[in-house]
């Protein structure tokens, strides 16, 4: 017999059907045996009767997470008349058979099968196989799946093509000292902090690319917003008028992504009771009004012109009550502290740059970069790097690159603050951090 998918039982009431998959939960009452069943498409309760000798002999054994496979009837469930909301509650299994597929070894460290597990981060992720088989850990990534999604079709959709760049290269991208070296047979290689040198070539060569890709950051950081490697959504697009034509393409691709959300991943919301408040037009203000703002709203002193983690929060929190929205753009970021690409201002100490906040996180950078070979290498001089060491990104340059501009986001800080959940690393499946190389 061909096996169903649980899904599908609410439409076979009177056919016995082949289900497989793994045991949520077994509860005896009396001489009944009643087990929930979970497959990827949902849960489906099953009653295991003493008539039905074999499985019920077979019943007796299985516990939370053995593999198996059972026949039984479909029939509709008792009382299940008014579940409207799931249909698989409507009906249940009437088990015939039942074989044990695979076995748990040992004791399970904690229950997958409740619906909200007291159980600490760490523990969670020490046990991570175990954990993603929580329900509401397990929807992190079915949200996730169609942040990928949308992000890929609405690129697409804007006439940019996906490229895939190396994540194995000579010279660190952004210089600095938050890259990994690795040896690379003879030489020294470092792993990619940012595709930039590629999707700039990219730009030359196609016009508009995207990437969705794995980057790396050597930072000590013990945040709940920093990991290590992460997957980041890049973009850069070419024959660019100014850095808004930049920003405004960000904020239609979150807008698409946030629409999607809600329209195909209604029931997870609700299960985490979250909402976002996003507007036609995201606000758009300079860092140095934002820094005024906070110390004018909130009374906050910043240490030079830049915003750490909590004036972000506070500024997501005025725009929110300022312009009802759960984004906000902050732009021109002094030159000293964006990397040595980025355009400057008509005030050069400043640059075309920004950063987009999501409740109180930013989860992308981008703005217009330099194209003038000239003054890309005087640039690099000025921050007190080598052209020599960026000999091949040069070249890019040398034989003619249009005005162009890009950014990057963060692609698990947005299903983190979609969900709103408390620590970036639950919204990976296996994270790295400081601390963290297993499982």
């Amino acid at each position: 017999m061909q096996r169903t998918l649980i899904a599908k039982t609410p439409e076979l009431i009177g056919q016995t059907v082949r289900l497989s998959g793994w045991v949520n939960v077994r509860r005896d009452h009396g001489k009944l045996i009643f087990i929930d069943l979970r497959d990827r498409t949902g849960v489906i309760q099953m009653v295991v009767i003493p008539d039905k000798a074999e499985a019920y002999a077979t019943s007796k054994e299985v516990r939370s997470e053995f593999v198996v496979n059972v026949e039984g009837l479909v029939k509709a469930r008792p009382g299940g008349q008014n579940k409207d909301e799931n249909p698989l509650g409507k009906v249940e299994i009437e088990v015939e058979k039942m074989e044990i597929l695979s076995r748990v070894e040992g004791e399970l460290p904690f229950d997958p099968s409740k619906t909200d597990l007291d159980v600490n981060i760490p523990t969670l992720l020490d046990n991570r196989n175990l954990a993603l088989r929580n329900k509401k850990i397990n929807d992190i990534f079915k949200v996730y799946a169609q942040v990928l999604k949308s992000y890929a079709e609405v690129m697409r959709e804007n006439g940019f093509m996906e490229i895939k760049t190396p994540k194995i290269v000579s010279a660190a991208t952004e210089g600095g000292a938050n890259f990994f070296k690795i040896k690379y047979f003879k030489r020294e290689a470092y792993l990619a902090q940012s595709p930039q040198f590629y999707k700039q070539a990219g730009v030359g060569a196609f016009e508009r690319v995207f990437e969705i890709g794995t980057v790396f950051r050597a930072e000590p950081h013990f945040t709940t917003r920093h990991v290590n490697e992460y997957v980041s959504f890049d973009a850069e697009m070419g024959f660019i008028e100014n850095f808004s034509d930049i920003m405004n393409q960000i904020q239609l691709t979150m807008q698409r992504i946030l629409q999607d959300v809600e329209k195909n991943c209604t029931s997870i919301l609700k299960e985490y009771e979250t909402e976002f408040l996003v507007p036609e037009q995201f606000p758009r203000i300079k860092l140095t009004e934002a820094l005024d703002i906070l110390k004018k709203e909130y009374g906050k002193e910043s240490e030079g012109i830049d915003i750490d983690p909590e004036g972000e929060r506070m500024i997501s929190e005025w725009a929110k009550k300022t312009y009802n929205s759960d984004f906000v753009f902050l732009t021109h970021y002094p030159t000293a502290i964006r990397p040595f690409y980025t355009m400057p201002s008509a005030d050069p100490q400043y640059t075309e740059g920004f950063d987009l906040i999501f409740r109180g996180v930013e989860i992308a950078t981008g703005g217009q970069r330099i194209h003038n070979y000239e003054q890309l290498v005087a640039s690099i001089k000025r921050h007190h790097l080598n052209p020599d060491d960026f000999e091949h990104y040069l070249d890019i340059f040398k034989i003619g690159m249009p005005p162009h501009g890009g950014f990057a986001l963060g692609s698990e800080r947005i299903v983190q603050k979609i969900l709103g959940i408390a620590s970036v690393k639950e919204a990976i499946l296996f994270p790295r951090d400081v601390k963290r190389l297993t499982p």
